[in-house]
């Protein structure tokens, strides 16, 4: 009856703070970013139910499946203060493809997860344009991913993100670490600054110095502190692998949370030690003023950053110095570190001269 009160208007789902044409318009921008990951294998594209992957029109054989799944950390809480969105996405590839290649596998498929309290498909699409970047930096394809809006768990402005990425490597082909020995050579490649790993370290030394992330960076004054801290991670996936198919690497190790002294011994047998000589490269200004602004110990810092070191190889003595040339053609920075000796009990990894190179006050 016209006139009448017709009572409360319902409830919608965006009421609740989920907003479904927010979430379409950011799908409509992805749409092209992953089409432009494609690669051998792909099948369809995005918008069904699950993503489908042919490892047959991939090239694989007697292939072995490497899967692995990791998020970018706290460097997150700095991306949203420093509102720059463009490069975690490579961060989150990267963590995720590196440590597939350290087992020989070649990446061949991405899917991301994007969670956040209240969608920005700008902010959105920043970051899953950096998740395309990264995956065509390491040659695999985005064939799907969740986008969750969830108000009341995250504030507005948060989000996390999480990826997953599957490789393959032939059966006889997989990288294990068994056949390392005494006498192999040790590279390093030179990371592209920390990476994402030690970020809440990272921020407590901020706040300690009383950083600005806006300000210019002591370390690095012709950027800001943001910008430097948020240098997105080094892929090695295409050099890394191309240094396998050409023969004498023995082991690969992606250093990560826990550093040097932690990743390395993952890759070496009970009976092997790395000797890594600090000498062998210089400490990245970022590593050197975290350093000195939070009077972090060397060890600490070795157990905590990459120091400049992203991806070890081990690799045979006959080969390393033929490899390391295939690598610095690859664009990659090679560092000679040390050997592999024998270990008597001992630290699986030891560093020599670290006293005399790292030392906080050098």
């Amino acid at each position: 009856m016209t006139g009448q009160d017709e009572g409360p208007k319902g409830l919608s789902y965006k009421d609740a703070g989920v907003d479904i044409d927010a979430g379409e318009a950011l799908v409509d921008a992805i749409k092209p970013l992953a089409a432009s990951t494609g690669r051998p294998g792909t099948m369809d594209g995005l918008g069904g139910f699950g993503a489908l992957f042919d490892l047959k029109a991939a090239g694989f054989t007697d292939p072995v499946l490497v899967a692995g799944t990791d998020g970018v950390g706290t460097k997150l809480k700095i991306a949203i203060l420093a509102d720059r969105h463009d490069t975690v996405g490579i961060d989150l590839v990267a963590m995720c493809v590196n440590d597939l290649v350290v087992q020989g596998a070649e990446p061949l498929f991405f899917l991301d997860y994007y969670a956040t309290g209240r969608l920005s498909p700008q902010a959105g699409a920043a970051v899953v344009g950096g998740i395309a970047e990264g995956c065509r930096q390491a040659g695999c394809a985005l064939i799907g991913g969740e986008t969750a809006e969830m108000p009341g768990m995250y504030a507005d402005g948060d989000y996390d993100l999480a990826g997953f990425a599957v490789g393959a490597v032939e059966r006889d082909a997989i990288l294990t670490g068994a056949g390392v020995v005494p006498g192999d050579r040790i590279l390093g490649l030179a990371s592209s600054g920390l990476h994402s790993n030690g970020f809440s370290l990272v921020r407590r030394v901020v706040d300690v110095a009383g950083g600005d992330y806006a300000a210019p960076a002591p370390f690095a004054p012709d950027r800001s502190l943001g910008e430097a801290l948020l240098v997105p991670t080094r892929i090695y996936v295409k050099s890394c692998l191309a240094a396998v198919r050409a023969g004498g690497v023995k082991a690969l190790a992606h250093i990560t949370g826990g550093g040097l002294l932690e990743n390395i011994p993952r890759v070496l047998p009970d009976s092997a030690a790395a000797v890594l000589d600090v000498a062998a490269w210089d400490l990245p200004p970022v590593f050197r003023w975290l350093a000195r602004a939070g009077g972090i110990a060397p060890r600490e810092m070795a157990r905590t950053f990459n120091c400049g070191i992203g991806m070890v190889v081990v690799a045979a003595a006959d080969r390393a110095d033929a490899l390391a040339a295939l690598l610095t053609e690859a664009g990659e920075t090679v560092h000679d570190l040390g050997r592999i000796e024998a270990r008597d009990g001992g630290d699986a990894v030891r560093l020599a001269n670290v006293d005399n190179r790292w030392a906080l006050d050098s």
